[in-house]
């Protein structure tokens, strides 16, 4: 996939005779240095954040896991059909219901790279959000095209789920432990941070549109 930032694949899994699933592989050894993320830990996060979308129940995360691959041990996500060039700026309008809850968890999960096409329109009509390694920094790190939901409230539904999260993260029932596995736990202990806030201010934050903007857009 050549126009990924880090080593990016799609690839093509054996699933028995004559069939075959589609997968996109990013292998830790693909991943550029950053200075602010520890090296080697994106393909981590990409499995850490579809652990919490599944413990949430929301937004459509492909499902993510981490295997080794022809170039070792890395993120294997489940290839959406999409329907081609359809990105969030085309479905803002008229699907904002359904986006809302992306702009949520990636204030959430700390998402420093949302781009519009992060979100994708799957064959099913489904919106899905894909692209997660930039996820869990300890420091605010939110970097989004989501500008049309800035400061609105965050639906109660999802604040529930919020509150329900923070009573599991220090459980050791078997999938906060599976989640643990993926990050630090001081980046645990700055989601429990970020859910606090979140609860005591139940609004998506006004942030700047030179600084909180990823570039490029799409």
């Amino acid at each position: 996939m050549p126009w990924g930032s880090n080593y990016t694949f799609l690839v093509w899994i054996d699933a028995g005779p004559g069939k075959y699933l589609r997968a996109i592989y990013k292998p830790r050894d693909g991943e550029k240095p950053l200075w602010d993320f520890p090296d080697g830990s994106l393909y981590k996060r990409e499995h850490a954040t579809f652990q919490l979308s599944r413990i949430l129940g929301w937004p459509n995360v492909p499902l993510t896991l981490v295997r080794d691959g022809p170039y070792g041990v890395g993120s294997i996500q489940q290839y959406i059909e999409c329907v081609p060039d359809v990105t969030y700026f085309d479905m803002v309008t008229d699907r904002a219901e359904e986006l809302r809850p992306f702009a949520v968890f990636d204030l959430l999960v700390n998402n420093a790279d949302r781009k519009a096409g992060h979100c994708i329109l799957g064959e099913d009509r489904r919106i899905w959000s894909i692209d997660h390694g930039l996820t869990f920094h300890i420091s605010f790190k939110l970097r989004t095209v989501m500008t049309e939901f800035w400061g609105e409230d965050i639906p109660v539904p999802q604040l529930k789920d919020m509150e329900a999260l923070l009573a599991r993260l220090d459980s050791q029932d078997s999938e906060m432990q599976a989640f643990a596995q993926n990050v630090e736990s001081r980046e645990i202990q700055a989601l429990s941070h970020r859910i606090l806030t979140m609860l005591e201010n139940p609004a998506l934050p006004r942030l700047d549109p030179y600084q909180n903007v990823p570039w490029p857009f799409v």
